[in-house]
């Protein structure tokens, strides 16, 4: 299980801390959703996740002003006695003091944000849904060509390093060489990124390690890339049938996503960059509603239609 330390966290969203009595350099959080209480407000916990982030905003604020002070203060108590990881206020809304003394007692933390309820959910939702994703790590190169994320696979030294080195030069961006981190944020979204150490870097046989970043400028590196599409590069084997069309789509599962693939096979003459290109822009057609082969498809289609029409007309005169 992934977690996320609180400091991070506090860092990230900019939140007021309300209780810097409270030790919070080891709270870590463990889940992606958040929680408003509101029937625990009422005194039902039932079912109350007690490991999620709890945020409270105009409404619950409201409601426990309408309530006496006693019984504020027992549901606020069986609040923080679960032992949430924290309680963030929206709008800038102040504690009531009551709330500060149970925080402390509990050693449950309470902060603060400027931003509306809705708003400010949205925004910790999709952040802790990537920090928390399930993730691997795999050998390839992740590359953005043309806002495509091409991840390039194959056996050591079959030339992909030398390919993203072309794809570099002729306008693309790094994100990974080597080593790709993935993180499976949602059923659809797969995000690769490269390891803080190697960040940026190419290593190239024969020459050594170059600093991407360093020779082609910032222009040429991306941190994150969502992966579109997966290229396999492998030795040519001529007593294998390699697809000639592309009507039928292949498919590689990564942390149970399926994302299209195309085997490449390697010889000599074949221009790589341009291979993974081609296939970059081929794969966009194909995500705006054309493809190229199931059009010539109907093309050769029509014309046999239209032949065998001229054929029956003149046979029939």
């Amino acid at each position: 299980m992934y977690t996320v330390k609180l400091t991070k966290l506090v860092e990230k969203m900019k939140l007021k801390n309300l209780t810097p009595e409270v030790e919070i350099d080891n709270i870590v959080i463990t889940h992606s959703d958040i929680n408003r209480p509101a029937l625990q407000l009422a005194g039902f916990f039932d079912y109350f996740d007690t490991e999620r982030v709890q945020i409270m905003g105009k409404v619950e604020k409201t409601y426990l002003e309408k309530m006496n002070k006693n019984d504020r203060y027992k549901v606020l108590d069986t609040l923080f006695s679960t032992k949430i990881p924290c309680l963030i206020l929206s709008r800038e809304l102040e504690p009531f003091d009551d709330m500060l003394e149970i925080a402390n007692a509990n050693n449950v933390p309470i902060f603060q944000t400027k931003k509306t309820t809705s708003t400010f959910m949205a925004e910790i939702i999709r952040w802790l849904k990537v920090e928390l994703a399930p993730r691997i790590s795999i050998h390839g190169v992740l590359v953005d060509v043309y806002g495509e994320g091409v991840l390039i696979m194959g056996e050591s030294g079959i030339g992909k390093s030398e390919s993203a080195l072309e794809l570099i030069k002729r306008g693309h961006r790094l994100v990974a060489d080597d080593v790709v981190e993935i993180k499976k944020v949602s059923e659809e979204t797969l995000l690769g990124s490269s390891p803080d150490i190697i960040r940026h870097f190419i290593e190239l046989r024969g020459i050594g390690i170059i600093d991407v970043k360093t020779l082609f400028g910032v222009e040429s590196v991306k941190k994150i890339q969502n992966i579109d599409l997966v290229i396999k590069l492998e030795l040519w084997d001529p007593e294998k049938e390699y697809d000639r069309l592309g009507l039928n789509e292949e498919y590689i599962e990564i942390l149970e996503n399926k994302v299209i693939c195309h085997s490449i096979p390697i010889r000599p003459g074949r221009n790589i960059a341009v291979i993974v290109e081609s296939a970059a822009i081929n794969h966009r057609q194909k995500q705006m509603g054309y493809n190229a082969a199931s059009d010539l498809v109907n093309r050769v289609s029509g014309n046999l239609k239209r032949r065998n029409e001229e054929r029956y007309i003149k046979d029939n005169k």
